[in-house]
């Protein structure tokens, strides 16, 4: 086990001296992640599909310890690589020393889910519109606009000051303009890119028939765990799977809190509001250790204690808002009702802990391309971001139908425009020269998202348009 932790960290140590430098000519492939045919759940909207520049963009601003409001905390600080975007803190630091209210949850897959609100109690109706929350928290990064704070327009100032930041703007949107939409999709663009599917279980799904076939790499503890994780209680399983839902191991939308209502840092608190968990993918890391303490809470601290938990609900009375699968009555029959009473044995614990040991990856926790991309003096090295990325002369355009199936109509002024149309991979799939109004026909090309590029061949300046094909 020691030479195992020696060698993430080596391989940990050795990605982050690669991801010093991003190289904005040969982008790290974010948008066409391999992902398995059995993954079907996935929040992406689709006015934000995942590009290169995007997520790279998104990357640099999870990472930025610049967009709080005294230079000390990005993103990162409370979502960490090595712990499956997660912290093995109860709570974590804020920009001036202060605690968050919950246990930071883990990123991992979080775009694979059919929820699509976020924060543990939902309070975020997106990933895009969670984003800038913590940076517009008093406590987290200090851009709340309150008592005294700097507000979100004075980061937008700041990062117009960052050289940096214009280029890269412009590289993904067309024009340098910094905006909170901008933000929130460049970062949503990130996490989303943030996917882990190279477990054993993934191993064993890919030869298996379905979820509840043995997997013939598994253990036959393993499948023991994993045939009682996707049985229901009246089968004599535990019932995970009725929130928890395999393959994504997402929660069900529709959950209510898990008899967990306690509130960190305050015994005499109670609070019912959470209902959302990430996916259980990566509880564990590659040493077998867990990702951080369990729960909005973290009050519980080994998985014995969560399977426990679900084992003999405890039901508090003050509790209005528990799950009806975790009262122990049949559904739709009145009153609070005992609580689940699993009685698993020892052994049906064992197994069920060992199945959730599968779930974990390697890629996750030492990809470059998720890694940390400023130095140690918190310096960027951008190759190709020159002062010709920005033009402040914006061409203005407009392209209808979008979306489009076969063919879309540009209109422009007239003059003298490089037409170059990239697929999502930053791929040329079409060029031109054009004078004015055009008709492209797209019927040929593949469902996506294309990003339309026109260049005023006299001036330099130049717009960029996302559109997306659909069949």
């Amino acid at each position: 086990m020691k030479g195992t932790g020696l060698k993430v960290f080596a391989l940990i140590s050795t990605a982050a001296l690669i991801a010093a430098t991003i190289d904005l000519n040969n982008l790290d492939n974010y948008s066409d992640e391999p992902v398995p045919g059995y993954i079907l759940r996935d929040n992406t909207p689709d006015e934000n599909q995942i590009t290169d520049q995007g997520a790279t963009l998104g990357r640099i601003l999870f990472y930025d310890k610049k967009l709080s409001a005294n230079n000390a905390v990005a993103c990162a600080s409370c979502h960490h690589q090595q712990f499956a975007f997660g912290d093995t803190a109860l709570v974590s630091l804020g920009h001036l020393g202060g605690v968050t209210g919950r246990h930071a949850m883990r990123l991992v897959n979080a775009r694979y889910s059919e929820e699509s609100n976020f924060f543990w109690n939902e309070r975020a109706s997106s990933l895009e519109d969670q984003t800038t929350r913590p940076i517009q928290d008093a406590v987290e990064m200090g851009f709340s606009g309150q008592n005294g704070q700097p507000g979100l327009d004075s980061l937008i100032r700041k990062m117009e000051g960052i050289t940096y930041y214009p280029g890269l703007f412009a590289l993904v949107y067309g024009d340098p303009g910094i905006t909170e939409t901008r933000i929130q999709q460049a970062l949503a663009q990130f996490v989303r890119s943030i996917q882990s599917f190279d477990s054993r279980f993934d191993a064993g799904r890919a030869i298996a028939p379905n979820d509840g076939a043995p997997f013939p790499n598994f253990t036959p503890q393993e499948n023991q765990g994993k045939t009682i994780f996707l049985a229901p209680p009246a089968q004599g399983g535990a019932g995970c799977q009725g929130c928890h839902r395999a393959p994504e191991f997402d929660i069900d939308p529709l959950s209510l809190n898990n008899g967990i209502i306690g509130v960190a840092g305050d015994p005499d608190a109670i609070d019912l509001t959470n209902t959302k968990a990430p996916s259980l993918r990566d509880l564990f890391n590659p040493n077998g250790q867990l990702n951080g303490p369990l729960m909005h809470d973290g009050s519980l601290k080994t998985i014995r204690e969560v399977i426990d938990h679900y084992n003999q609900i405890t039901v508090d009375p003050a509790n209005t808002n528990l799950d009806p699968k975790l009262r122990g009555i049949p559904p739709g029959a009145p009153g609070p009702g005992p609580g689940q009473q699993l009685n698993l044995t020892d052994a049906q614990k064992n197994a069920l802990a060992a199945f959730l040991r599968t779930l974990t990856g390697d890629d996750i926790y030492t990809n470059p391309k998720w890694s940390d991309p400023f130095d140690e003096n918190g310096d960027l090295d951008l190759v190709g971001l020159t002062t010709a990325t920005v033009h402040h002369e914006i061409l203005r355009s407009v392209i209808f139908p979008n979306p489009l199936r076969s063919t879309f109509n540009l209109e422009i002024e007239p003059g003298n425009y490089d037409l170059s149309i990239f697929n999502s991979r930053g791929q040329l799939v079409h060029s031109a020269r054009i004078e004015g109004n055009t008709s492209i026909d797209a019927d040929a090309w593949p469902p996506g998202m294309l990003i339309v590029q026109i260049a005023d061949r006299r001036s330099g300046a130049k717009t960029v348009e996302k559109i997306l094909k659909v069949q």
